[in-house]
C-alpha cells in the first residue's frame, strides 16, 4: 500500500500574517488551498485511490484545522495525522510518523507544487528517487551531486559552486520507507544536525552510505507557496493552466481580464478583475479593480485598485475610489480603511 506523507508542522513566519490564524497549506491560491492543488497533484501516482496519506501537522492551528480541512473535503480518503510539537526538523517529523510508513512511500513538502507524471513509479527499479529542477543559480537550495551513471552520490546544501544546478525541489520516492526510517535513527545517533535541526538530505545520504540506489527525476514545473511573493508568482502561473474560468455574479459594467478566477459565489460590480486575479467564495468587489492578486474567501473590496496583494478570509478594505495601486499583504479578519 503506497504511503503519501506530508510535512506541514513548521511555524509558516515567511507567510505572516496569514499564518496567525491559519496554517501555510490552507492558504489559498488560484481558486484552491495550496494543500488542495497539492492533492490533486498526487492523482497520476500508481494506485492514488488507494493510497494512504500520512500528515505530520504542528500543535498551532494545525492540529486542529488540517485534520477537519481532510475528512469534510475528502471524506473517503485514509489519513493519519501525527503532531510534531518540537520543530527538530524534517526527518524528526517523519520519525515521528514512522509506525505508519511501511513499504512504498512518496514524501513531498507541503509547500512544494511540481508537474511531473507519477505513473513510471509502478515499474520503478531504484531504491529512491529525488525529484529535480536545473536552475540558474542553485546557491539558495540544496542540490543533488550525481556520478556518470545517474546515481545520487551525495547532497549538497547550498552549494558555493553553481556548476551543478541539480536543484532538489522537495518531493522524494522510496521504495522502502523502512529503510529511511532506520537512516533517520542512525542520523539520530549521530547527531547530524544543522542549526538544532535534522534534515532530510543526511537521512538519505546515509541510506546511499549503506548501497541504497537514489537516483533523480527532473520536472516539468516547480512551484513555491512558501512567501508571499513566490504565492502571488504561483497564482499567475496556475491561472495560466486553467482552462475553465468560473465566473460569479456580476453587476454593472464588469470588466474580467484572463486568466482569472472568480468564484460563482462571489460578487463583482462595476470592477476590473484581472488579469492574474483569484477571487474567493462569499467576496464582494465594488468600484474597485483587482489585478494579480488574491482574495480569499468573505472578503469585500470597495473603490480601490489592488496589484500584488493577498487578502486573508474576511478582509475588508474600503477606499475613496482613487486610482492609485495598493500592494497589501494582510491576514484573516483585518479591516483597511482608507481615506
Amino acid at each position: 500500500m503506497l504511503k503519501i506523507a506530508i510535512p506541514m508542522a513548521g511555524w509558516g513566519t515567511r507567510m505572516r500574517p496569514h499564518t496567525w490564524s491559519k496554517p501555510k497549506p490552507l492558504v489559498s491560491v488560484a481558486g484552491k488551498t495550496t494543500l488542495e492543488h497539492l492533492l490533486e497533484m498526487f492523482q497520476t501516482l500508481p494506485d492514488a485511490r488507494q493510497a494512504e496519506y500520512v500528515f505530520i501537522v504542528g500543535p498551532y492551528l494545525g492540529e486542529q484545522q488540517v485534520p477537519s480541512f481532510v475528512r469534510e473535503n475528502y471524506p473517503a480518503m485514509k489519513a493519519y495525522f501525527i503532531v510534531q510539537r518540537e520543530m527538530k526538523g524534517q526527518s524528526h517529523a517523519l520519525w515521528l510518523a514512522r509506525d505508519y510508513l511501511r513499504g512504498p512511500m512518496v514524501m513531498c513538502f507541503s509547500d512544494t507544487l511540481i508537474e511531473t507524471d507519477f505513473s513510471f513509479l509502478a515499474n520503478e527499479p531504484a531504491d529512491g528517487v529525488a525529484w529535480v529542477k536545473r536552475v540558474p543559480d542553485p546557491q539558495r537550495f540544496g542540490v543533488a551531486e550525481v556520478d556518470e551513471h545517474g546515481w545520487v552520490r551525495r547532497f549538497i546544501e547550498k552549494p558555493q559552486a553553481v556548476e551543478n544546478n541539480l536543484v532538489v525541489v522537495g518531493c522524494y520516492y522510496f521504495r522502502q520507507a523502512e529503510a529511511l526510517v532506520e537512516a533517520i535513527e542512525e542520523q539520530m545517533r549521530r547527531q547530524l544536525v544543522f542549526k538544532g535541526e535534522y534534515f532530510l538530505a543526511d537521512a538519505i545520504s546515509l541510506m546511499i552510505e549503506r548501497g541504497a540506489r537514489i537516483r533523480t527525476h527532473e520536472v516539468d514545473l516547480w512551484l513555491d507557496t512558501g512567501t508571499v511573493e513566490a504565492t502571488l508568482e504561483t497564482n499567475r502561473v496556475l491561472l495560466s493552466k486553467q482552462l475553465a474560468k468560473p465566473v460569479g455574479r456580476l453587476g454593472g459594467t464588469v470588466h474580467i481580464h484572463s486568466p482569472s478566477f472568480v468564484h460563482p459565489e462571489a460578487v463583482v460590480r462595476d470592477s476590473v478583475i484581472g488579469p492574474y486575479a483569484s477571487i474567493g467564495a462569499g467576496c464582494l468587489v465594488e468600484s474597485s479593480h483587482v489585478e494579480d492578486s488574491i482574495l480569499e474567501a468573505g472578503c469585500e473590496v470597495r473603490g480601490v485598485h489592488l496589484k500584488r496583494s493577498l487578502l486573508g478570509r474576511r478582509v475588508r478594505v474600503h477606499g475613496s475610489g482613487g486610482a492609485t495601486e495598493l500592494s497589501l499583504n494582510v491576514g484573516d479578519d483585518s479591516v483597511v480603511v482608507l481615506s
